[in-house]
């Protein structure tokens, strides 16, 4: 038997053994998932959550599958998630859809099919969670880095959605801390240079106003109070790192498109273990 066919042939019969391993368990998973959710529901939320759901690619070759349809799958994982999100009434969710670095070094396919998906969760916001959740959508990053298709869309959903401030969803794409960084201290010597701003007035509060998360600062949001990470790497890869300076950051094991619930759970627990001091 050829390589390729044994690995194909093994990748199904641990998909079906997988499957019925779950289907067994599926009562206990309800009981814990109950119990799970028995431990969190009185204790203090996060008002603002951030995700990086790494390990899409990973996930399908430990499957015998093409890399992009991990993406695929991480997708509609992604969709539930921000479900469970909302229905805890989280306030501030931001995703990490694309790193800077991912834009200028991954392949074509795979940028194509990830712009794709992109524009496709757009179309199902713009024709239902916006309106029913009340959620204003804002997309930050290397904007030159998008196709003009893809961009016009983001420009439509965010002119859309502005209306809205019960819920937020902040998609970060083409984006890089560094990068943003950078472009606040551009704008900021612009305005200083303009007469705009003294130099020294410029202080925390001043600074966070020129960030891409600006929108959320007059409300104080802009600082995500829990960071979720998947696929057990413990790195921030270059994600909000001016907004994260005094976040929870929670890892997980589990590549993305295997995050369940009770994960999700599991990482607000934890949080509400924690005892913030932000410094003190």
């Amino acid at each position: 038997m050829k390589s390729g066919k044994r690995v194909s042939r093994v990748a199904g019969l641990l998909r079906k053994f997988s499957s019925a391993v779950s289907f067994i368990l599926k009562p206990v998973y309800k009981i814990y998932e109950a119990w799970l959710f028995s431990q969190i529901y009185l204790g203090p939320m996060p008002r603002h959550v951030a995700i990086i759901p790494d390990g899409n690619r990973r996930w399908a070759r430990s499957l015998g599958l093409r890399p992009v349809l991990g993406h695929n799958v991480g997708y509609k994982r992604l969709k539930e998630v921000l479900e469970w999100l909302w229905d805890l009434d989280i306030k501030v969710v931001t995703l990490y859809a694309m790193s800077y670095e991912n834009c200028v070094k991954r392949s074509k396919e795979e940028k194509e099919n990830i712009f794709k998906l992109i524009s496709s969760g757009i179309d199902e916001l713009l024709h239902g969670e916006i309106d029913r959740r009340r959620v204003r959508v804002k997309f930050f990053g290397r904007f030159e880095l998008l196709p003009d298709e893809l961009l016009a869309k983001i420009r439509k959903i965010e002119e859309y959605s502005s209306k809205y401030s019960d819920k937020y969803l902040n998609i970060a794409i083409c984006y890089g801390g560094r990068q943003e960084i950078i472009d606040a201290v551009r704008r900021l010597a612009a305005d200083v240079k303009k007469g705009h701003i003294r130099p020294e007035e410029i202080d925390d509060g001043v600074f966070k106003k020129y960030l891409y998360t600006s929108h959320l600062s007059d409300d104080g949001l802009e600082e995500p109070d829990l960071v979720i990470r998947t696929s057990g790497e413990l790195r921030i890869s270059n994600f909000l790192l001016w907004q994260i300076a005094y976040s929870e950051l929670y890892f997980c094991d589990v590549y993305w498109p295997e995050f369940r619930r009770i994960d999700l759970w599991r990482a607000i627990r934890s949080y509400q273990r924690r005892e913030r001091r932000f410094g003190r």
